[in-house]
Formats: structure tokens, sequence, C-alpha cells
């Protein structure tokens, strides 16, 4: 099976750097997958969960808040706001996130479209950790 370089970089450190079959990413538009000679492109991310196949199996399964993703024939390297092991998530800092991130929606009420904007995708992100970390 063909192989493509998958990286997954977070502010802290590499997480990930390997060959790799396929990744499905949470792209803003919606879920999204790579594969060896995939078109070039940059997409943002929105919180979500990476999948990574290897060996015709899902391999790898990573939390990202958000950030981007640069896509090449040969490369997906995917820079993410933050990034956990699925299977790390905590139920209780996802629910403590999600409550910031409510609150953080209903007191942006009255803000600049571009910061309701920016607490709604915080919103979002909060609400798709809280889902993974149930489903973990």
């Amino acid at each position: 099976m063909a192989t493509f370089q998958f990286e997954l970089v977070s502010p802290e450190k590499l997480l990930l750097s390997r060959a790799v079959e396929m990744a499905v990413l949470p792209a803003a538009e919606g879920e999204m997958g790579v594969l060896p000679g995939h078109a070039p492109m940059i997409v943002t991310l929105r919180g979500g969960i990476i999948a990574v196949t290897e060996g015709g199996q899902v391999t790898e399964r990573l939390f990202v808040g958000g950030g981007f993703a640069e896509v090449t024939p040969e490369r997906c390297t995917v820079l993410a706001d933050d990034a956990v092991p699925v299977a790390q998530l905590s139920k209780a800092a996802a629910e403590i996130r999600l409550r910031e991130a409510e609150a953080a929606y209903t007191a942006a009420a009255m803000d600049t479209p571009e910061k309701r904007d920016a607490t709604m995708a915080r919103l979002l992100s909060a609400r798709a950790m809280a889902q993974a970390a149930e489903a973990a």
C-alpha cells in the first residue's frame, strides 16, 4: 500500500511523524480524507479527531482543538492549536473546557462579529472534545 509522510505538530512538540496510508482530518468544511497523491491544499481544522491509518487499520486517534493542515501529494503537515491522544482525554477536563467556552460565548453576545465567531469556534471545539472524551 502506498504511503505519505504525516506530521502532527502542536505548539509544545512534534507529536507524530511517520509514513501512513491515510489520515482523516476534521476540516472546517467537514471530514477530509488524505491519501498519497492528494492535491495540494491548505485547510483550516475545527475541533475534532484525526484518525491515522497504517496497515489497513486506524492506529492513532488524536483530538485537535483546531489549526491548519498543509497537504501535498507526498506529505500532510498538521499544525494543531492543541492535540491529545483520544485515550488520554479527561471527561472532567472536557466538561470544564465546555463550561468555560459556553460562558465566553454568552459574554460575547454584544461583541463584534469577529469576537463572536472566535468564541463560537472555541465552543464548538469544546463540544467536540467533550464528545470525544465520552466515546474514549
